[in-house]
């Protein structure tokens, strides 16, 4: 793990000079890490960005208590995954990290947490059953626990209608999101805040 080693120390670096106590934490691979508005369009919830590098689940894993040694946060959302797929790893390692982080998360204390589903990034479509296998694990993982956790569903809503990913919400490599794909994810998770945390 010592390559995410540059983007988590800039990670904390970062999050010293904020200062503020954050609201709802997004935690993650670069999909979040990306996403350069973030706070802002989730302002009224004081959110904040952890996603760092191209991490891993295993990775979100491995740092938690690094980068949470502080966080007292009111929701955390996750979004990884993507990248332990196209590392190699099969779906059932990825429930495992995913078992794990949600052991990592009980000392966050009882708050809402949400798994953002694993999207159909045209780069991995020709992994697309593993990526939908892989939500599936996770989905019912959250279910059979019936605990904080939640699963919010991006990947049906960044298809076309034959079933194909929808270009317009890619960047050029075909794996990060375009300004378009971001306020469709901003879309997707408000409504889901707006439903739960009634703020």
């Amino acid at each position: 793990m010592y390559w995410y080693e540059v983007d988590v120390k800039q990670l904390e670096e970062e999050r010293a000079k904020q200062g503020y106590a954050p609201g709802v934490i997004f935690y993650g691979s670069s999909t979040l890490r990306l996403w350069e508005n973030l706070s802002l369009i989730f302002a009224n919830r004081k959110a904040c960005n952890l996603g760092f590098g191209g991490s891993t689940l295993a990775a979100c894993v491995w740092f938690f208590e690094r980068v949470f040694a502080f966080e007292h946060p009111t929701a955390l959302l996750v979004y990884a995954g993507d990248n332990d797929l196209g590392d190699g790893r099969h779906p059932e390692e990825i429930l495992i990290f995913f078992q794990q982080l949600m052991e990592k998360a009980k000392a966050l204390g009882d708050i809402p947490c949400y798994f953002i589903s694993l999207k159909p990034s045209p780069a991995r479509w020709h992994m697309s059953e593993q990526f939908r296998y892989t939500n599936n694990l996770v989905k019912s993982e959250i279910i059979r626990k019936d605990n904080n956790w939640k699963f919010i569903d991006v990947f049906h809503s960044m298809l076309d209608r034959s079933g194909q990913p929808l270009a317009s919400l890619y960047a050029e490599d075909g794996l990060h999101l375009s300004a378009e794909g971001y306020q469709l994810w901003a879309a997707l998770i408000d409504a889901v805040l707006n439903r739960d945390l009634k703020i």
